[in-house]
């Protein structure tokens, strides 16, 4: 997996960056050589920022719609939906992605669920993304004998913190829908992130928080079968662009993948 990026560890930097990655395209090479690579793309810093694309993000992503390349936009934010965010991008200019382009953190923390505790039940602290993703595969809410408290972004009052707190004494495990403390709002404006909910409920119960999104191995493996799925096989290589070396780097590495940081 190649990785691009930049040493400030929060933003792509503009259209270089971009021209960073048009150089290494699939799109440029022959035609023998399609649908070999797939790519996995960070959102927020990377395509957009605030409500503006990135310069040369509108060129690279219709590129690759031209050339069939498979690609997937993935986000820690479990806070929208895929049809959510195919919306926003096509109010930011970006026409033509469906939800099948899209992969967040909530729709991982859906699948972590289904896959290694079949009938579980949740109790969630999050917006309606991770409560769609829970009930498309049908995990029940429960809010009296929970198997886990599940985090994701959001208001968390102190009368559902409470709630949580008391689910987990009773033995609810503490999921989180990704580690991220904080999330941008604006060039100078955060938020707090799902993180940062997981970590006040890991001090308040005194038990640890197990952490999904980016990243965790399983949110790239993830990633990756759904590029298969569009690639109709697997892609003998993966570009991962993103601007976070905690996250977007990390995961890439944890996945035996070849990151580069440029």
């Amino acid at each position: 997996m190649l990785y691009i990026g930049r040493g400030d560890p929060h933003h792509l930097e503009d259209s270089r960056g971009w021209a960073a990655v048009a150089a290494l395209s699939p799109f440029r090479q022959p035609s023998p050589r399609r649908m070999k690579t797939g790519y996995l793309i960070d959102m927020d810093g990377v395509i957009y920022r605030e409500n503006q694309l990135v310069a040369g993000a509108v060129e690279f992503v219709e590129a690759l719609i031209a050339s069939g390349t498979p690609f997937i936009f993935l986000t820690n934010n479990s806070a929208p939906t895929p049809e959510d965010l195919s919306v926003r991008l096509r109010h930011l200019g970006l026409p033509g992605l469906s939800a099948r382009h899209f992969y967040t953190s909530a729709l991982n923390t859906a699948d972590f669920l289904s896959e290694t505790h079949p009938g579980c039940t949740v109790f969630v602290i999050g917006e309606g993304g991770l409560l769609a993703a829970l009930h498309q595969h049908k995990i029940a809410n429960d809010a009296l004998q929970p198997s886990y408290v599940v985090v994701g972004e959001g208001a968390a009052s102190m009368e559902k913190l409470a709630k949580a707190h008391a689910c987990i004494e009773r033995g609810a495990r503490l999921l989180a829908t990704n580690p991220d403390n904080w999330c941008p709002v604006s060039n100078v404006e955060t938020r707090p992130g799902a993180g940062a909910t997981a970590a006040f409920l890991e001090a308040s119960t005194g038990r640890r928080a197990y952490y999904l999104g980016k990243p965790n191995g399983f949110m790239f493996h993830r990633a990756r079968r759904q590029l298969a799925d569009m690639a109709a096989g697997t892609p003998e290589s993966i570009v991962m662009i993103g601007d976070t070396m905690e996250t977007d780097i990390r995961g890439p590495s944890s996945r035996a993948c070849m990151p580069i940081w440029s």
